[in-house]
């Protein structure tokens, strides 16, 4: 195992984030309708006029790719070509976008009014559009947004068609499309719609990748969908999927395109619409399915508050200056493009490092509000805090995250009092305040008799719901965290020795947060100068040790990854159990099988015998034992 032998700091720049611009402000004073029906002039990919649905079905269908992969298929299945072309075609006429700007125009109107019912303020930052405006007309564009509610692809939508940029075609799961007239005008807004999981199916994944791939060449329209999959329910960024990455990501590997621009969006809500939704699925409850009678129903969250949303647009990634020095693109003329390839080894782990550093980039741009401290604080106070010591800790723990690089939305010549009470109010659905006392409960739940169970049922939710707000912050803390678990555990205060129990830990938890693959040096390092920075320890040449000051910000620490790791605790016994069970269940039932067995054998055996000497006494032939006769 490598381990750094002489420490050399390195420090992480703070890097110095763009301005905000309320994009609601204008839209609160003008009229709706107006704004929808005004004249959208989008810049597009080098002056190119965006192509007719039935001629992007063409260049699809008689791609030389396409038409490669039908003739695989038809040989492997024994199905005629134009058998499988035919089928090749339906599975386009499912998945294409049939954009209109007419259905976007509605859109438009119908979001205005929603988003000016929900949100205080929609922030958004102008340098990040302004290097948007310029990336679309210099390479095809890849949006890469967080996923963290329903309403991020709405919203990018609606501020692409603001500020005149072209709209995006998105990847979206087929179970939109069950929901009747809701599925059709979404695909008419650029939503394609695609299947949960390809399996085995090559056809289907040939005319998917040639749809995407050919739509980012001819630089129609920029792609949109989210690295992570599916929302997360934990408002923790989950481990990205590399899939979509390769295809957008191949062009260029086959010299098809000079570049490729990815584009990362971080999308922060001060409240998520789905925060007890989130909580009840990881509790058990089934998703409820997608469907328009449902959306007509959710229409009461209008009536609700849900504070700001920030959405920040990052710098344009290069994907040539990501992959110079990591993929020999010569590999790629072995063969004629259109033949289907496989990602070599290193192409894998090129996307995944590539995948994981933007998600990482995500994660640096989420704006974080004053809600997310206070929740860290009552999750580990579960029988809550005294108003005053709530505020005092907050204001601490609010400098310990500036210092380690938090985005934090914090009111300027605001009274910290004054801030706290602000985020109180707007979650009061988790809490309670009774006589200057804090504390999580249910407060909305009906004045009704509930037994314990149902009690304990609602308890958690609002636990978890609290717990997914905490989780937002959990990127800002995590290295320092992991630093102060391994120091409390190596007993020692040789650098070698935390570095390999950092090392260990960061390994175990490499599929929970986002940890860069091959970066534990670089990461360890990281968490060493930002506590040296706070003052809370001294590293030394071959030692890190604790200042005397440092032991409150290290239990601190320590306390942020304390679920985690009594959860990765609980898990092995839980399985160990059921396994233990499992074993007894099984037991049990192969003791009873090979009982009742052996009694029904006996009996068969006995009264056989029995017969036997009957026939023997009487010299009679049985029916059943025609030999004993």
């Amino acid at each position: 195992m490598d381990t750094p032998l002489l420490f050399v700091p390195r420090h992480p720049v703070l890097k110095k984030r763009d301005d905000f611009e309320d994009v609601l402000e204008e839209r609160r004073r003008s009229s709706d309708l107006r704004y929808a029906l005004r004249c959208y002039t989008p810049t597009l990919y080098k002056g190119l006029v965006p192509c007719k649905v039935s001629v992007l079905k063409s260049i699809v269908l008689q791609s030389d790719h396409l038409q490669c992969v039908i003739k695989q298929v038809s040989s492997e299945s024994g199905d005629s070509t134009e058998c499988v072309a035919e089928e090749a075609s339906l599975i386009l006429d499912e998945m294409a976008h049939r954009m209109q700007l007419s259905t976007v125009r509605f859109f438009v109107f119908t979001l205005s009014k929603a988003f000016k019912r929900l949100f205080r303020s929609v922030c958004v930052n102008e340098e990040g559009i302004q290097r948007l405006q310029q990336a679309v007309q210099e390479h095809p564009v890849v949006l890469l947004p967080s996923h963290r509610s329903y309403m991020d692809f709405l919203m990018m939508s609606y501020l692409l068609y603001m500020f005149d940029l072209p709209l995006p075609v998105i990847a979206a799961g087929m179970d939109f499309m069950s929901m009747k007239f809701i599925g059709e005008m979404l695909r008419m807004s650029g939503a394609f719609f695609i299947r949960r999981s390809f399996g085995g199916d090559k056809l289907y994944w040939a005319v998917f990748s040639e749809y995407v791939k050919t739509m980012l060449r001819k630089g129609y329209a920029p792609i949109e969908f989210f690295l992570e999959g599916t929302r997360s329910r934990t408002c923790k960024s989950l481990t990205p999927k590399t899939g979509l990455l390769n295809i957008v990501m191949e062009p260029f590997f086959k010299g098809e395109l000079f570049d490729v621009s990815l584009v990362p969006v971080s999308i922060s809500y001060e409240r998520v619409l789905e925060e007890s939704l989130y909580a009840r699925e990881l509790l058990g409850v089934p998703k409820p399915k997608e469907s328009t009678s449902g959306l007509l129903k959710a229409r009461r969250v209008l009536s609700e508050d849900y504070g700001s949303m920030h959405v920040y647009f990052g710098h344009p990634v290069s994907v040539r200056s990501l992959a110079e020095g990591k993929i020999k693109r010569s590999q790629y003329n072995l063969l004629p493009r259109y033949i289907p390839q496989k990602p070599s080894v290193d192409t894998h782990e090129f996307l995944n490092d590539a995948a994981f550093r933007l998600v990482r980039i995500q994660e640096e741009n989420m704006v974080l509000k004053p809600w997310v401290l206070i929740a860290t604080l009552l999750l580990q106070n579960p029988d809550g805090m005294d108003l005053s010591s709530l505020t005092e800790q907050t204001d601490w723990l609010r400098h310990l995250a500036l210092a380690f690089g938090a985005f934090l939305d914090w009111p300027d010549h605001e009274a910290c009092s004054e801030v706290i009470s602000c985020s109180l109010a707007l979650h009061r659905r988790l809490l309670s305040v009774s006589a200057g006392h804090v504390q999580l409960s249910v407060t909305d739940a009906p004045q009704v008799e509930t037994t314990p169970e149902e009690a304990v049922f609602q308890r958690a939710v609002v636990v978890l719901s609290c717990a997914s707000y905490r989780n937002q912050i959990l990127h800002v803390f995590l290295r320092p965290a992991l630093l102060a678990v391994a120091m409390q555990s190596a007993n020692s205060s040789r650098k070698d020795d935390i570095y390999n129990c950092f090392n260990f830990l960061r390994n175990m938890f490499s599929n929970e947060f986002i940890l860069c693959p091959g970066d534990s040096v670089q990461d360890f390092e990281e968490a060493c100068y930002l506590l040296m920075k706070r003052g809370v320890l001294q590293v030394l040449e071959h030692e890190i040790v604790m200042s005397a000051s440092g032991q409150s910000t290290l239990a601190f620490l320590c306390s942020v990854l304390d679920p985690f790791l009594q959860g990765y605790q609980v898990t092995p016994y839980t399985q160990c159990a059921n396994v233990h069970y499992c074993a007894k269940v099984w037991g049990s039932v192969f003791l009873s099988f090979f009982l009742s067995f052996f009694l029904s054998f006996f009996l068969s055996v006995s009264n056989f015998q029995k017969t036997a000497l009957s026939c023997k006494r009487t010299g009679k032939t049985h029916k059943k034992f025609p030999v004993f006769g």
